[in-house]
C-alpha cells in the first residue's frame, strides 16, 4: 500500500473549521462541570472490525485543542483490526479531551468506514486486472480526507477535481453534438488537440454504438456507464487495448466481482464515499486521581 500521507495544510484547515463550528466559544458543559486541573486518560476503542484510517487526523484534532495532549497511535492507517482493539490512547487535560472528542471521532469514524468499505471491494476483485477507484462524490470540504481513506483501504483515486483531467460525460456530449452523433469523433478530436500532452482525456459512453466514434478520437480512457455484464465483455473486446476501460454505475458488493471478471481496467464507485455509515469507534474516558481529589474538596 503506497502514498498513505496527508498534506498538513488542508487537514489543519478542516480541523479549524470543525472546531469553529462545534465549539465557537468553548465547551460550556465541561467548563461548568470539570475542574480546570482535572486530567483524563482515554482510549479509542473499536466496537466492530474494520480498517483503520485517520489516526493522524484524530491525533491532530486532539492537539489542535491542546498541544500538550499526548496521543499514542496504537495502529497504523491501512491496518485491519478486530472488535475490541485499542486504536489510540490519549492523556491530558480532561476539558481539552472532552472538547476535542466529537470532532476527532466524527472524522476517524468516517474515514475508517470508507477504508473498510473500500477494502471489501478490493478483496472481491482480487485476481483480476480491475482497480477500484473513488469518484468526486465526496462530502464537500472533506475530499482530501475521504480520498486518503480510500487509499488506506487499498483503492485508488480518480481525478481529484474538475481541474485535473478531462472527463466528458453524457451531458457534455449532448451539448457538444446538439444531438448529432455523427459529429462526435470530429468534435472530440478538435477538443483533444487543444490539450497539453500530459492531460488525461476520458469520455463516458452509455451505449455500444458510441464506442467506436469515441475511440477514433484517440481518447485515453473510455468509461462504459451502466453497461450489463454482457455489454461490458463485448465492450472490452471491442476496445481491444486501444484505451483504458472503466466501468461505472450501479456497482455494488454483489455485482463488482462480475464486473471485474469482464476484463475492465478500472471500476469507479461513488458509494465508497457518498453513502458510508460511520464505523462504530468509541472514546472511553477514565477520570484520574486529580479530579477525584478536586471533587472531594468541593
Amino acid at each position: 500500500m503506497t502514498n498513505l500521507t496527508l498534506p498538513a495544510a488542508p487537514v489543519r484547515e478542516i480541523l479549524e473549521r470543525a472546531f469553529a463550528e462545534d465549539a465557537p466559544s468553548g465547551d460550556i458543559t465541561s467548563q461548568l462541570l470539570i475542574p480546570a486541573e482535572a486530567q483524563a486518560i482515554a482510549v479509542l476503542n473499536a466496537r466492530v472490525p474494520g480498517v483503520f484510517s485517520g489516526g493522524t487526523v484524530f491525533r491532530d484534532a486532539m492537539k489542535t485543542v491542546d498541544p500538550d495532549t499526548e496521543v499514542e497511535l496504537l495502529l497504523a492507517d491501512g491496518e485491519t483490526f478486530d472488535a475490541g482493539t485499542h486504536l489510540a490512547r490519549v492523556s491530558g487535560s480532561a476539558r481539552s479531551v472532552l472538547l476535542a472528542e466529537r470532532v476527532a471521532l466524527n472524522l476517524v469514524q468516517r474515514m475508517s468506514a470508507i477504508a473498510t468499505k473500500t477494502a471489501e471491494f478490493v478483496r472481491l476483485v482480487e485476481g483480476t486486472r480491475a482497480r477500484i477507484t473513488d469518484t468526486r462524490k465526496t462530502t464537500p470540504g472533506l475530499r482530501v480526507l475521504e480520498r486518503y481513506a480510500v487509499r488506506c483501504g487499498g483503492g485508488a483515486n480518480h481525478r481529484y477535481s474538475l481541474s485535473d483531467a478531462v472527463l466528458a460525460k453524457d451531458n457534455h456530449l449532448a451539448v457538444m453534438t446538439g444531438g448529432d452523433s455523427t459529429k462526435l469523433t470530429e468534435l472530440l478530436m478538435a477538443a483533444k488537440a487543444q490539450l497539453g500532452h500530459t492531460t488525461h482525456f476520458e469520455v463516458e459512453v452509455d451505449s455500444a454504438d458510441q464506442i467506436e466514434p469515441v475511440l477514433a478520437a484517440g481518447v485515453d480512457t473510455i468509461m462504459l456507464d451502466n453497461f450489463t455484464l454482457e455489454e461490458l465483455r463485448a465492450g472490452v473486446k471491442q476496445v481491444d487495448g486501444r484505451a483504458i476501460v472503466e466501468a461505472s454505475g450501479n456497482v455494488t458488493i454483489d455485482t463488482v466481482t462480475g464486473i471485474a471478471a469482464a476484463g475492465v481496467d478500472v471500476i469507479s464507485i461513488g458509494g465508497l464515499t457518498h453513502s458510508v455509515n460511520a464505523l462504530d469507534l468509541g472514546l472511553d474516558i477514565e477520570l484520574g486521581l486529580d479530579i477525584e481529589l478536586t471533587q472531594g474538596r468541593n
